[in-house]
């Protein structure tokens, strides 16, 4: 005796070892013993065997017409055989009886299921819903399956080209593209990226990382809502001052500018003074919100989104020609020793004399020239504006050589400048981002050059002063920090005031960009609380201590300074590519700087900001002089790889010890770009059962 019986949804058929009131011990063909329940078991049979039973009952199932089955179903509740003996014939047979169980079981649209082969039909409106579903689901297929020819056949249907970097990056899997895709490129056992590739739907590799940061970062887009910003206080202190700043020629938002009185006098004050959206801006605002938001400006080669709409910069930018309100510390110096006698902070209006530019100065304002009196100086076109602060500036120079001489007494070592910073320019880029098909040039420019040496002591002086002095008044900040120099100890932020092992100072914030960066702001609204309040700022500041949107905020920064800071550096490595394919360049010289099994041969480029990817350094050690021949170029996956063609120092020389990154507290440079990720899953690619809808 044979039984068909009902086990988890699914229909097995099988020979009756034994029989109880409750249940059957049955064998199936595969030999497999199973315990079935008497009301799942839905017929008893001698012949035919169980496995003809079953392939002849699906087979008969398939061309069932359900919707005359429907409508020879009773209203009330039947039974799979009462149907069977409607729809066949009176004497319908065991395979019709088995057959007609299937089909219903298989067609919940049609009928509901009310019991172990038992069933009710179900309404007609759900009945012309479920059919314009299914119909719907073969017309999406079927969609489907053409997209997935023309992408197999090398082209790209403009759905797919529309939803590219969603598909690529932030895919919906339930998308009939992301499915497309997935079985097209099993099908042409390619990786996803290769077969969009091919198929013509990466026009740009510029717009392909673009579009990528954009979906990541602003899916919203870089626009900015229309909002009214705040007037500056009008009823600040005029300083006695001239300022200037000291930029480059494209920075727009101006944040720190000099001034220096009382040369000759024996007591030096220089002044730092900070560009105050603090004063206007109030915490809580929807300015506040959307700089909290942005938290940074982006940098990139030719373009730059910034934090704060260009309206709003434009009203607190330390613009020359104006007095405009600032935070202002005011460090007092002994002229001989350059000792610290004194240091005050004030809110105050600084007029701005100057807006000076270092990348068209630096020819001029140099450690030679900066020893000697503008008359001696044998360069034409000196600008007057230049001469009439050379004494100033040949102050701040000197006592910027004093402090980071004492920083480094502190550190333990010198800061290395060994390598020049590089500087980019798009030839054909105007205000909006770069299309990829600029002319790009690349120069070059010595770090630590007395213009930026000035600038950067200054700033480490206010982030440094100004975190002291919230901690002295017990008003919290976020400061930045490192426990030591030793290898992988890396710069952490907090809202504690510890020492930064790699800047050489007790503390440390960042307080001096607050129109570029959104903890430089928080920091300055405590700032201006303890410049207001003194010994009482700690209850009249916006974030009180142990206030979770400090961490908060702390948390935010922190990610998304990286991914802004990643897209720079991933977009610096894009030009310098295409540098090497515009010029024609086919080999570089450099350094090795990392030869291991596990990290691969990478030398860094002499006169380039590129490391690549080499073979052939096997056992010449760290620091060896290397010529490589490059190969081919990758701008999508920024990727490229050399050969090393000959060494060009003594193989004898032990090489340079040097650390590989510069040691100035930050948190070091990316030596390598890694292929972009793809959120294309390749398993799901390999398997067919994930290209049905």
């Amino acid at each position: 005796m044979h039984a068909l019986f009902e086990d988890a949804g699914k229909f097995f058929a099988g020979r009756i070892l034994s029989e109880a009131d409750a249940s059957s011990q049955i064998e199936l063909d595969s030999g497999k013993r199973v315990k079935a329940k008497a009301a799942n078991i839905l017929l008893k049979f001698d012949k035919p065997g169980p496995a003809e039973l079953l392939a002849q009952a699906q087979a008969l199932a398939a061309e069932v017409e359900l919707d005359l089955a429907w409508e020879f179903a009773p209203e009330a509740e039947f039974g799979f055989a009462e149907i069977a003996r409607d729809y066949f014939s009176e004497n319908a047979s065991l395979i019709e009886q088995a057959a007609m169980l299937l089909a219903l079981f298989g067609a919940p649209h049609y009928f509901r299921r009310a019991g172990k082969g038992r069933f009710k039909k179900a309404p007609a409106e759900i009945v012309q819903q479920a059919l314009a579903a299914i119909e719907k689901k073969k017309q999406l297929q079927a969609q489907i399956d053409a997209w997935v020819g023309e992408l197999v056949g090398g082209r790209c249907p403009a759905p797919i080209q529309e939803q590219l970097y969603k598909i690529l990056f932030r895919p919906d899997k339930n998308a009939p593209e992301y499915k497309a895709v997935v079985e097209a490129s099993r099908q042409a056992q390619q990786a996803p990226l290769q077969l969009l590739q091919q198929a013509g739907a990466i026009a740009s590799a510029y717009q392909f990382h673009w579009q990528r940061f954009l979906l990541d970062n602003f899916p919203k887009g870089t626009g900015f809502p229309a909002l009214q910003a705040p007037q500056p206080p009008e009823d600040l202190p005029l300083a006695a001052v001239q300022a200037y700043s000291i930029d480059d020629s494209q920075t727009t938002e101006i944040d720190d500018a000099l001034s220096v009185t009382g040369l000759g006098s024996g007591k030096v004050t220089v002044g730092i003074h900070i560009a105050a959206p603090g004063l206007a801006i109030a915490p809580g605002s929807e300015l506040d919100k959307l700089g909290r938001q942005r938290l940074s400006t982006v940098y990139m080669p030719g373009f730059k989104i910034t934090m704060l709409p260009d309206e709003v910069v434009q009203i607190y930018t330390l613009d020359a020609g104006r007095a405009n309100p600032a935070v202002s510390l005011y460090v007092t110096y002994d002229e001989a020793s350059l000792e610290v006698l004194e240091k005050t902070t004030r809110l105050e209006r600084v007029p701005v004399a100057h807006n000076f530019r270092h990348d068209q100065l630096d020819h001029i304002v140099t450690e030679e020239h900066l020893a000697q009196d503008t008359s001696q100086i044998q360069l034409e076109n000196i600008p007057q504006s230049l001469k009439d602060v050379w004494q100033e500036l040949s102050f701040l120079h000197k006592l910027a050589r004093h402090l980071k001489a004492q920083r480094e007494t502190v550190r333990g070592k010198p800061e290395n400048f060994s390598r020049p910073d590089y500087t980019f320019r798009l030839d054909g880029n105007g205000k909006n981002a770069p299309e990829g098909s600029e002319t790009v040039q690349i120069t070059t420019r010595k770090r630590g050059a007395p213009l930026d040496l000035i600038v950067a002591e200054a700033a480490i002086v206010a982030n440094s002063t100004w975190g002291q002095m919230l901690a002295d008044y017990g008003v919290p900040g976020i400061y930045r920090s490192q426990a030591s120099m030793a290898p992988g100890v890396k710069v952490r932020m907090s809202t504690k005031a510890l020492p930064h092992a790699g800047m050489g100072v007790k503390c440390y914030t960042w307080a001096t960009s607050p129109l570029r960066r959104y903890v430089d702001l928080v920091n300055q609204w405590q700032v201006i609380a303890c410049a207001r309040h003194g010994a009482t700022a700690a209850l009249a500041a916006p974030f009180k201590p142990k206030d979770a949107d400090l961490f908060s905020i702390i948390s935010s920064f922190e990610a998304t300074y990286g991914a802004y800071n990643g897209y720079q550096a991933g977009m610096e490595r894009f030009w310098t590519l295409k540098y090497l394919e515009q010029n024609q360049i086919t080999e570089i010289d450099g350094a090795l700087i990392r030869d291991d099994a596990a990290g691969g041969a990478l030398v860094r480029a002499d006169t380039l900001p590129l490391v690549v990817n080499v073979l052939g350094a096997q056992g010449m050690g760290r620091g060896a002089r290397v010529r490589v021949r490059l190969g081919q170029v990758d701008l999508i996956s920024l990727d490229i790889h050399g050969t090393v063609t000959a060494r060009l120092d003594d193989p004898h020389d032990p090489g340079d010890d040097a650390p590989l990154d510069d040691e100035d507290g930050s948190e070091g440079e990316e030596v390598t770009a890694g292929p972009i990720a793809i959120a294309v899953d390749m398993n799901e690619a390999q398997s067919a059962d994930n290209s049905t809808p």
